[in-house]
């Protein structure tokens, strides 16, 4: 569109088509990927770099397309389309719709137009708007395979007479004639009302043509989808389509424009693609000539349509949109709305019509607009907050080109969503195609173009990407040379700068001579244009899936010298100062991926071979030249290794860039994979050729093969996700990408249910489970073996992660692991061969699983990264299969068992063993301590019990541990401390997690103070100290029971007589310990015995001054004594800690009498000092005094009351508190004081003093 190349071209013709057109080149391929007319051109594209700038190929029309097109005159008009969603691609001839899949399986269709709606031969084509119906609404983006088999449906609508045509499933296999609306455009009056700024309404009642049309599905099961189409002169319709008709409705909808202009509105777009599952995805936009309007469709309980929000992009806040009324500015044409697949960012083309006030001339001024759109917000006065706002100032396409005429500027169509990201691409109404690329402040333009007559461009789209989260390159459909893609690179390497010249084929008068352009392809200097380029120091570091990143000049040096040397090492086997050359260049500067010496390692196994083209389709994998690549590329791989160890470049890799010479040296496990994988299909062909006689091997009988199936699916993604190996086979593209063989086990995960599909005879699916197994087990043998036998030239390998343990071959590896659990839990349903063969395959499988997971363990490990998730996936991955495999191990054994004439008891312990041998081998490597012990116990067998227990030794106690756990959940505690007897080691680091069984051992071993410490600590264990065992244990335990009081009296009378036993040990002031522990359970169970408490707190061991604190809140004289009581029998320690807790009970006790009353019975009777005694001895301060300060107190262990709290202060000038400061703040003390200090002085001094027996008031 914008090149001048097109202008006065002389274009090569393309020949007559006929159908003895392929008998014409000889070595044209059976499925004719190159185009029609001409030599294979992309097989010569590839012989230089710069080749990568030219288009790809991606495939031709269909053989039905041609056929039409052979037979049509050559005046007759054509036109099509592409679908992005479904991969689809549609071509109208003007009776016929031919649709067909420029990426998927799907055949062309042949959809005949009825004859009563065609218009006559020459305008029929241009005269349809067609759209697709994708019937698939799950919203998750399809998969290719996904997308070969959704069914769709096609809508037409005549731009003329407003007819109708709707197919509601064309795949469905039924030949069912459409359902048409033959609408009229006579009675047709405009349903849109535009207001004028004086306030009136103007209506129009001039027929158009339509501009617009847009579907989405509205039921899926019933096959209704709703149709919008709308019209220049600003009439919008609404068809409702069944498979029983078409219902047709105008929508009166208000639209508010300061300005009328013809042929708006222009364009309507889904704000999310039709089908997806989100809250908005009923909403649409609609471009008028100076507004952007937001639609809603509420599809209950019927399908109305009303109006959501308006955005002025053409007006006087230039903030907003586009500021009119500037000098130089004649008129403003928006041209076409696009929107990106997240429904926030919104791209619109506009066309500006400028003086030239020097010249007093006019051009056109193209650019483009991008909105982002924000959350709506509505007042309750009326007011909107702006809805969408400018992402970035407009971006000027063209500054000055010629003007064209109006009709010339509506047929410009705008596309975007293509690599590069945030391109666009505008396709004009006379077939020309032109990508625009903003980079910064720079505007690149590629403009289109075969070396050759293609015709115009009809429609453009974008590949799917693999990866929702990613562009797709740009794809175009041609009038006369099929289906075509953009490479990135051409994009960012071949663009020009915007050039002042016409948007037409007309040219203009700015441009360059013929002879400058001619100077170069394309016109284009390159060399300068990218030395000037400020693409060439941006950040952009390209798309490595795109087949290319970028690189600095420093780089491409050091990676052309390192190929320099290389080269002349294979020629002469010398590498005279090849390191120190290599050095100074900066070979050594980087580290991964982007090291010239893994570069150089990848492309020697990425390698394509050029004589593979020859032929397509399943004959390729048949040929002994793919075998005969790869043994190639081996030996050179192998050659680049000596190189590298020669010029000492090895040393320099494994010293500084270890991560580097870890991938060359993994593309030699890749590349020994690959060829042994290629061997594997090769014994799958001849054993399938001998089964069915073919002649042929592999041809048909890879077809039905699932190792074939998965070739073809991760070829044509890796096709995909690179354009300039669109034109390749599936099958050539993946033996050629050695280095992205983990993308085998990315597919296993993604596609296994398209590989094996539910439909299929369970028989069937047996087999390809086992032949993908097989090839999965294959791989990662393959790639060990060739570790091992270069175990010298690695690396050290700490922290760095295999490729054969990341998460994508762990998780491919584990999804057909457990597809074939599945199948062998169908016990019913497939006979004893069938599970021998899963089993003995998912035998092997499980090994090389378990092997990849663990590197991978150990790796994050080593890095101290988080991966307690992935160890927990691992285990419980781990537990399943050897649970399953063990499972079926014992079926397994029931039928040899019925196979023996005389059994006996050594007979089937012998069939016993020899049926779990190899899992119990798998299990010892793998720490499946559980099938271990399994088999352990169901033989019986101690002896083997005990050389698994020395040969599984681990962390924190190995097999070992395990096996104690299990004797200790089996209470057979006994046996566990006998066989502790021969695991000294082991018994203790599991004894020490288990008290209740560690003072047994350590009575065994006469370590009588150790026995009485731990009984002491297990008596007093805390709920706490219990949940912080249990969390720190790595084996799950049962739930600890709570020892009763009982329990715990036991422990510490068992303690005390540890001590005692112990004759070294001063055991007299533990044993007073001892004694004051039991003390005051005593208390806990007297205090405690009438309080409600459930079942589980009954037992637990309450902290003293929680005691304490019980006592204070019950209340009594009973209770307050006991608390002075369990103060009696802890510490100085803890007293001094409480001291205010002390103070509490203090005052509480002077609360439990009636002071007043005694003091005024005192002086009332005149009590004597006998009698004073006697009535102050019932008191609760005399009976607390007493017990804790007089002669005969209760405990004098570890220091006395005087020193924490004294009954009272012996020096004034002592700042100490005591027992009277606590009493005089005492409300009876200014009345009763002398009567309280006497009762607690009496009872500190008096002997023989037994207090009132008084019972407990819980009793």
């Amino acid at each position: 569109m914008f090149s001048p190349l097109t202008k006065n071209r002389a274009r090569v013709a393309p020949p007559a088509t006929n159908n003895r057109r392929d008998d014409l080149i000889s070595d044209r391929p059976a499925t004719g990927t190159p185009a029609p007319w001409a030599p294979r051109l992309s097989v010569l594209a590839r012989v230089s770099p710069g080749d990568q700038l030219k288009p790809v190929f991606v495939g031709e029309f269909p053989q039905l397309v041609r056929d039409e097109q052979a037979t049509n005159n050559s005046h007759v008009s054509v036109s099509g389309g592409m679908d992005k969603q479904t991969c689809l691609s549609w071509f109208n001839t003007g009776t016929k719709l031919f649709v067909w899949g420029h990426l998927t399986s799907r055949k062309c269709l042949v959809l005949d137009i009825p004859l009563t709606i065609q218009e006559p031969a020459t305008t029929v084509a241009k005269s349809w708007l067609v759209s697709v119906v994708p019937w698939d609404t799950s919203a998750a983006p399809p998969t290719r395979a996904a997308r070969s088999r959704c069914p769709v449906g096609i809508v037409m609508c005549n731009r003329i007479t407003r007819a109708v045509v709707y197919w509601s499933d064309i795949f469905s296999g039924q030949e069912a004639a459409p359902v048409t609306n033959l609408g009229s455009s006579q009675d047709k009056s405009s349903s849109f009302s535009y207001r004028q700024s004086n306030g009136r309404r103007s209506t129009r009642a001039v027929s158009s043509d339509l501009n617009s049309l847009i579907t989405s599905p509205v039921g899926t099961i019933e096959r209704l989808c709703i149709a919008i189409v709308c019209s220049s002169d600003g009439e919008l319709w609404q068809f409702t389509c069944s498979p029983t008709g078409v219902k047709s409705n105008h929508l009166h909808l208000n639209v508010s424009s300061s300005s009328i202009s013809e042929g708006y509105p222009r364009s309507l777009i889904w704000r999310f693609s039709p089908g997806l599952a989100r809250e908005s995805c009923c909403q649409f936009f609609m471009l008028t000539d100076c507004d952007i309007h937001c639609f809603a469709i509420d599809p209950y309980p019927a399908l109305t349509i009303s109006k959501v929000w308006h955005h002025e992009i053409v007006g006087t806040d230039g903030d907003s949109g586009i500021k009119k009324d500037i000098a130089s500015q004649k008129q403003i044409w928006p041209l076409d709305l696009q929107v990106d697949d997240q429904g926030k960012v919104i791209t619109v083309l506009v066309a500006t019509i400028c003086m030239d006030r020097a010249s007093s001339s006019s051009y056109t001024q193209y650019s483009l607009l991008t909105l982002e759109h924000k959350s709506e917000m509505r007042f309750s006065d009326g007011r909107e907050e702006r809805v969408l706002e400018k992402q970035a100032p407009i971006q000027v396409i063209i500054p000055k080109a010629r003007v064209e005429d109006k009709d010339f500027l509506f047929s410009m169509k705008l596309r975007v969503g293509g690599r590069p990201p945030g391109s666009a691409i505008i396709l004009s109404g006379d077939g020309t195609a032109t990508v625009c690329y903003c980079h910064g402040n720079s505007t690149r333009l590629y403009k289109f173009d075969l070396p050759y007559d293609a015709g115009k461009v009809l429609d453009a789209s974008v590949l799917s990407s693999t990866d929702e989260h990613e562009y797709g390159a740009w794809t175009v459909l041609t009038e006369k040379a099929g289906v075509w893609a953009i490479p990135e690179k051409a994009v960012l390497l071949g663009g020009v700068e915007p050039p002042e010249r016409s948007l037409s084929l007309k040219g203009s008068s700015n441009e360059r001579s013929r002879d400058e352009t001619r100077s170069t392809p394309y016109g284009i200097d390159r060399t300068a244009r990218w030395e000037n380029s400020d693409l060439q120091n941006s950040g952009d570091k390209g798309n490595p899936k795109m087949g290319f990143n970028r690189q600095t000049a420093c780089e491409e040096e050091s990676e052309a010298l390192l190929g320099q040397h290389f080269e002349d090492f294979l020629l002469s086997g010398k590498v005279d100062g090849s390191l120190e050359k290599l050095s100074e260049s900066g070979a050594f500067d980087k580290d991964g991926e982007t090291n010239v010496f893994a570069r150089k390692s990848k492309s020697i196994v990425d390698t394509l071979a050029k004589h593979w083209t020859t032929t397509r389709g399943a004959e390729i994998v048949a040929m002994t030249v793919i075998s005969a690549q790869l043994v190639e590329k081996q030996q050179k791989h192998e050659k680049f290794l000596h190189f590298l160890a020669l010029s000492k470049c090895h040393e320099e890799l494994c010293s500084k860039q270890r991560h580097s010479l870890q991938i060359i040296l993994e593309n030699g496990e890749k590349l020994a994979a690959m060829i042994q994988l290629r061997e594997l299909q090769n014994l799958i062909n001849q054993s399938r050729s001998a089964i069915f006689g073919s002649p042929h091997p592999g041809s048909e009988d890879q077809v039905s093969c699932a190792l074939w199936d998965l070739i073809q699916f991760v070829g044509e993604a890796a096709r995909r996700n690179t354009v300039l190996l669109m034109d390749r086979d599936n099958a050539e593209v993946f033996y050629s990408k050695v280095s992205e063989l983990e993308e085998v086990f990315h597919c296993l995960k993604r596609q296994l249910e398209y590989i094996i599909r539910a439909e299929q005879p369970l028989g069937i699916q047996v087999q390809r489970a086992c032949e993908l197994s097989n090839a999965c087990a294959t791989i990662l043998r393959t790639a060990f073996d060739y570790k091992n036998e270069h175990q010298m030239w690695y690396p050290p390998l700490e922290g760095l992660i295999p490729w054969h343990s990341r998460h994508v071959v762990c998780d491919g590896l584990w999804c057909i692991a457990s597809f074939m659990l599945r199948l062998l839990s169908e016990a019913s349903r497939i006979d004893i061969s069938a599970k021998s063969d899963i089993y003995m395959h998912l035998e092997v499988l499980t090994e090389v699983l378990l092997e990849a997971c663990a590197s991978s363990t150990t790796a994050k490990l080593e890095r101290e990264d988080e991966n307690k998730g992935f160890l927990d996936e691992y285990w419980t991955r781990r537990d399943t299969i050897f649970d399953c495999l063990y499972q079926q191990a014992k079926e397994f054994m029931e039928a040899d068992f019925q196979g023996v004439n005389e059994r006996t008891e050594k007979t089937d312990e012998d069939i016993f063993r020899n049926r779990c041998s190899n899992l119990l081998s798998v299990a010892k490597r793998h720490a499946g301590y559980k099938i271990m012990w399994r088999i352990c116990y169901d033989l019986n067998d101690t002896e083997l019990l005990r050389n698994l227990m020395h040969e599984g030794v681990g962390p924190q106690g190995g097999f070992s541990y395990f096996v104690f756990q299990q004797l200790y959940n089996m209470k057979q505690f006994s046996k566990l401390l006998r066989l502790g007897e021969e695991f000294q080691d082991e018994l203790l680091i599991f004894l020490k997690r288990h008290s209740d069984l560690l003072w047994l051992h350590q009575v065994f071993l006469h370590q009588f103070s150790s026995a009485s410490d731990t009984l002491h600590e297990l008596a007093l264990a805390q709920d706490e100290e219990s949940m912080t065992t249990i969390e720190e244990r790595t084996v799950p335990e049962p739930e600890d029971v709570q020892p009763t009081f009982a329990d715990r009296k036991r422990f510490l009378n068992l303690s005390k007589i540890a001590y005692v036993a112990d004759k070294v040990a001063n055991s007299q002031s533990k044993v007073k310990r001892i004694e004051a522990d039991l003390k005051l359970l005593k208390l806990q169970e007297e205090v405690t015995k009438g309080v409600p408490t459930d079942g589980k707190s009954r037992n637990r061991l309450l902290r003293p001054e929680e005691l304490i604190e019980i006592c204070l809140g019950i209340g009594g004289r009973w209770m307050a004594i006991k608390a002075f009581e369990v103060f009696a029998w802890t510490s100085c320690t803890f007293r001094e800690n409480h001291r205010s807790l002390l103070e509490e009970c203090w005052r509480k006790a002077a609360n439990e009498d009636e002071w007043v009353m005694l003091h005024q019975a005192s002086s009332n009777d005149g009590w004597s000092d006998k009698e004073t005694l006697q009535n102050l001895r019932n008191t609760a301060l005399f009976q607390a005094s007493n017990r804790c300060y007089g002669p005969n107190r209760i405990n004098t262990y570890d220091g006395e009351f005087t020193q924490v709290l004294p009954l009272r202060r012996e020096n004034p000038e002592d700042s100490t508190s005591s027992v009277e400061d606590v009493l005089m703040s005492h409300k009876d003390f200014a009345e009763a004081g002398k009567l309280m200090l006497s009762a607690i002085m009496l009872g500190c001094v008096e002997e023989g003093i037994v207090a009132e027996d008084e019972s407990s008031p819980m009793e």
